[in-house]
């Protein structure tokens, strides 16, 4: 298998779920996003946190950029 390196960055845009409308920049279209947002935790130890987990997946039927990501609401 070849390997090829970065090709180079492109403009993605999530579409759907809590980022719904960010843009970003991304190289090699990867297939998963994965975006993360803060918890807030009552009465947790010193140093703990909890993040909530959201997955954007490439939609493929788009080939030029904006790339487009859309959520995926059966991820964990």
């Amino acid at each position: 298998m070849k390997t090829t390196g970065v090709t180079g960055w492109e403009t993605a845009v999530l579409d759907g779920g809590p980022a719904d409308g960010l843009r970003m920049k991304v190289s090699d279209r990867p297939r998963v996003i994965q975006v993360t947002c803060p918890c807030r935790v009552e009465g947790a130890p010193q140093g703990l946190r909890a993040e909530g987990v959201y997955v954007y997946r490439r939609d493929y039927g788009v080939d030029s950029e904006p790339l487009r990501y859309g959520f995926d609401i059966a991820s964990p």
